[in-house]
């Protein structure tokens, strides 16, 4: 009976948007006000309604409070939540596409992908004269979509059954691979670019408004195509031919998912480097605590993961204050267990069947 009862609250999508909200909201509000200057969390209210509103004066607040808020922790609060947003949704798309709760961006091989993109623009310091400051996450969205591509490729050569353990496999192989190039680079340049190892390892830090400018129309292009592909999903999480059978255009939705998936990896790469396993974590989270349905998963797995990566970022300033440590250093520590645990389950529950 108590089973029963906890299945229902779990089961109730209302409450879960609501858990998930506030979630992300105190994630928020938290990421704001902790730091070096601890800043109260009514000031910040105040702040940020009276830049979105103007019901109350800047002229009434300290102006340390207002140009740390405004300048340097809101910056980077909303940037980590894209960045966590935008790996989450990508990481439960993919799972739900492979039918594999191992597969996200990072195991895929396409945030390497996207990061030989991004260290390509800056060794060569590329810039397309019509896009400008787009050049990097556009590069990095294209590696990442190649990468995905090639990964598919090369675990259908190894094997035509394509399980899910080869693809796995597959994009580790074309990570150790990329990551080797991309060594190589930082080995062949001075000191400008060995600053980027900093960067790999994933940081939000120092990123201003032009940042978040960056990401946000990748994010909301490739969230909105997902979104939009949730029922597809839905059917293809049970099988290709039995999607197939429902109606579904399988190769055109495969494609427009990858896509979206490599359009959303690129982009947070770009703005942040490379942070591994919050599109593992995140969608995994969510299926256990709302289930598998696409429509509710993708949404729920936007708002965990961005508040998800938003506490992730302030533990990694606030742990060893005043050094940071990169905020991938922090998400590896909680996803690298869960990973050998998700890994573990699968085992057992291949062996019991």
């Amino acid at each position: 009976m108590q089973r029963l009862s906890i299945r229902k609250f779990l089961n109730n999508k209302v409450l879960a948007y609501l858990i998930a909200g506030s979630f992300l909201l105190l994630s928020i509000l938290l990421g704001i006000s902790i730091g070096t200057v601890s800043v109260p969390i009514f000031t910040i209210i105040q702040i940020i309604m009276s830049k979105l509103f103007g019901f109350i004066s800047l002229d009434q607040i300290d102006p340390m409070f207002s140009s740390i808020v405004l300048n340097i922790r809101l910056p980077r609060v909303i940037l980590a939540g894209l960045v966590g947003a935008s790996l989450a949704i990508a990481g439960a798309a993919f799972q739900g596409l492979l039918r594999n709760p191992l597969a996200d961006p990072y195991t895929l091989g396409v945030s390497s992908g996207a990061s030989v993109g991004a260290v390509l623009t800056l060794f060569f310091n590329l810039s397309i004269p019509i896009i400008g400051s787009f050049t990097l996450p556009l590069l990095s969205i294209l590696f990442s979509w190649v990468t995905i591509f090639l990964v598919l490729a090369f675990a259908r050569k190894i094997e035509r059954s394509m399980r899910v353990e080869t693809i796995i496999l597959t994009g580790i192989i074309f990570s150790s691979f990329l990551g080797a190039i991309i060594s190589l680079m930082i080995a062949l340049t001075g000191d400008e670019l060995r600053q980027i190892i900093g960067w790999l390892l994933g940081s939000v830090s120092m990123r201003g408004w032009e940042y978040i400018k960056i990401i946000t129309p990748f994010f909301v292009l490739g969230s909105v195509i997902l979104i939009f592909n949730a029922k597809e999903l839905n059917a293809m999480s049970f099988g290709e031919e039995r999607a197939h059978h429902l109606g579904v255009n399988v190769q055109k939705r495969k494609l427009m998912i990858l896509t979206a998936g490599s359009i959303l990896t690129g982009a947070a790469v770009a703005v942040s480097g490379t942070i591994g396993f919050v599109g593992l974590v995140i969608p995994h989270l969510s299926r256990l605590l709302w289930g598998p349905d696409h429509r509710h998963l993708l949404p729920l797995s936007i708002i965990t993961g961005s508040g998800f990566l938003i506490v992730a970022d302030l533990i990694s300033r606030t742990i060893i204050s005043p050094t940071e440590l990169p905020i991938g250093v922090i998400t590896a520590l909680f996803g690298a267990p869960v990973f050998a645990l998700i890994l573990l389950q699968r085992k057992r529950t291949e062996r019991s069947g």
